[in-house]
């Protein structure tokens, strides 16, 4: 027997996925200092044997939408709306390439040409999946709004799913966004709202937007794990890849802004290992800026601290950086990150850690990456940055994720 809920580890709660819209945890209560995030939880699974080039076609057996539609039923959304992301932005979601970088020394797994140019749209279209099952289970009877707080990549992701699915979507966005992500956001029909630093509101105001917005009755559209952990799913499909496409480096370098991609290669790479795909987790290496890592301060706060002690305590080691944040890898200067307590889980599970990188470093490997043929910004190569300062022990192989387009 299958049985899957959604699990909260900040106050231990339980949900039912399909008869409630549990994309946050229900429990939680402004100002009550509990770390409420959701995650995915499934029993009674096995790890799946196809061989399908899509990943969510591949692994739709691992996913909430798999209890809740029959096989046959859940496969023809994931086609039809993998044609629909693909009508929008050229191409549909398919397993990205992981493989031996002879000019890097290094295992890369390649997300640059996945759908619009990042592994951000995997959360989202996880997310869309499940969304769409419960409005074919009549779960989900109207179609509010939804909404995301981003500066790039992932608004970006959100705006192509979103346009797929033929659903509304307002963007939050910084004062310094792009304007090339912006123009490419207005073609998709998303509703833009440019949100000025307010002196006296600690934290990222794109974020304050987003929350005014779900309070309003938005749906988060979001990676940030407090707002909506369904969206961890998705992006666990990028670990699952990881474990069918060879042999697991000894050490996986991997960039964290708000913490929404470590995650889920955390997460997915426990799924494998629990489900007897692998036998062995690589260590992880979590790799920050210099000029904004509160993961890594958060990190030192914890040392040896019960985890689930501390996830109830969350403004001892998670708050707000408390100046702007300023770097050329601007997609990981989220003022907190969101999703500490996972990723701490899987630096505690595999013996990992934070490393921090300075500017001339993340340029460096941005400019290394980019001779060696990977079209990538420096958000996208900061994981390979982490590894050039600081490398693995002699004999021991390392890969690292390179996640976004330059």
């Amino acid at each position: 027997m299958v049985a899957a809920w959604l699990s909260c580890h900040g106050c231990g709660g339980r949900f039912d996925p399909m008869s409630t819209l549990a994309l946050a945890c229900p429990r939680a209560v402004p100002g009550d200092g509990i770390d409420h995030v959701l995650e995915p939880v499934i029993e009674g699974r096995r790890w799946p044997l196809g061989d399908q080039d899509n990943p969510f076609l591949r692994y739709r057996s691992l996913s909430l939408a798999a209890t809740m539609l029959d096989d046959e039923r859940l496969s023809t959304v994931i086609e039809e709306l993998d044609l629909a992301v693909q009508q929008v932005d050229g191409r549909g979601f398919r397993v990205t390439p992981w493989a031996w970088s002879s000019s890097l020394s290094c295992m890369v797994k390649d997300e640059t040409g996945n759908v619009a140019g990042s592994h951000k749209g995997r959360h989202l279209f996880g997310l869309m999946v499940y969304l769409r099952a419960l409005e074919l289970r009549g779960r989900l009877p109207s179609r509010p709004p939804l909404a995301i707080a981003s500066c790039g990549n992932a608004a970006l992701a959100a705006a192509v799913v979103a346009r797929a699915a033929c659903w509304p979507l307002q963007v939050f966005v910084p004062t310094d966004a792009d304007p090339a992500v912006l123009d490419r956001l207005a073609t998709l029909d998303a509703q833009v709202q440019t949100c000025p630093r307010a002196p006296d509101q600690p934290g990222d105001p794109a974020v304050h937007a987003l929350r005014q917005a779900l309070a309003a009755g938005a749906l988060p559209f979001t990676v940030q794990g407090d707002a909506c952990g369904i969206s961890v799913e998705g992006g666990r499909t990028l670990a699952w890849e990881l474990c069918d496409q060879g042999e697991l480096p000894d050490v996986l370098y991997v960039q964290v802004g708000g913490g929404a991609l470590a995650s889920a290669v955390w997460q997915g790479l426990r799924d494998a290992r629990d489900l007897g795909r692998i036998s062995h987790l690589p260590r992880l290496v979590l790799v920050q800026t210099d000029n904004a890592h509160p993961l890594a301060r958060a990190w030192r706060r914890l040392e040896g601290r019960d985890l689930t002690l501390a996830a109830r305590d969350r403004a001892r080691f998670m708050w707000p950086w408390e100046q702007p944040p300023h770097s050329v890898a601007h997609g990981i200067l989220d003022d907190e990150t969101y999703d500490w307590w996972a990723c701490c889980e899987g630096l505690r599970a595999t013996g990992g850690e934070v490393v921090l990188v300075d500017e001339q470093t993340l340029v460096a490997a941005r400019d290394e990456a980019r001779a060696a043929g990977f079209s990538a910004s420096a958000t996208g190569t900061a994981s390979l940055a982490g590894l050039r300062a600081h490398p693995p022990p002699a004999g021991q192989r390392a890969g690292v994720l390179v996640t976004g387009r330059g």
